[in-house]
């Protein structure tokens, strides 16, 4: 059996639209969990230099979503950022409205071991500021986590 024109024309206007979308939170969650699972297995040290590297398997969507880990004390241990950001101590960092993100970040991974928080952070897309919700899981003392820009 072959597949009509008509069917063959419109793959692309099913298939386009599914590899541009945006990050889900099933999709962030799963990256964190993925994160650890590689961590557990691979050992930290491995992980962190993963979750750091450029274009590594933990950055997805253009570079907008990656694992970033924070220490309970808020420095940095690695960061799809890049490595600039590993050693640096972020506790008191701010959102643009002034939130203290990192420190909720360090209340939720304390009270709670793993949840959601939102703050606002530059998209690397675009370079603008906008709405961010990130989710975090504690594992051996180490914050792992993902974020989603909010559309």
């Amino acid at each position: 059996m072959r597949p009509s024109l008509n069917a063959l024309l419109c793959l692309p206007a099913i298939c386009l639209p599914m590899a541009a979308q945006d990050a889900s939170p099933v999709e962030t969650e799963s990256l964190v969990k993925e994160a650890i699972a590689f961590a557990k297995a691979n050992g930290k040290e491995a992980a962190f230099k993963e979750i750091t590297r450029a274009g590594g398997r933990f950055h997805k969507h253009g570079g907008e979503l990656y694992v970033f880990v924070y220490d309970m004390d808020g420095k940095v241990l690695a960061h799809g950022q890049g490595a600039s950001k590993v050693g640096v101590n972020q506790a008191k960092a701010k959102d643009p409205d002034g939130v203290e993100f990192v420190q909720e970040r360090i209340r939720l991974a304390k009270t709670k071991g793993k949840g959601w928080h939102d703050y606002k952070y530059v998209n690397p897309k675009d370079g603008k500021k906008e709405p961010k919700t990130s989710y975090i899981e504690v594992w051996e003392g180490a914050i792992f986590g993902a974020g989603i820009y909010k559309k």
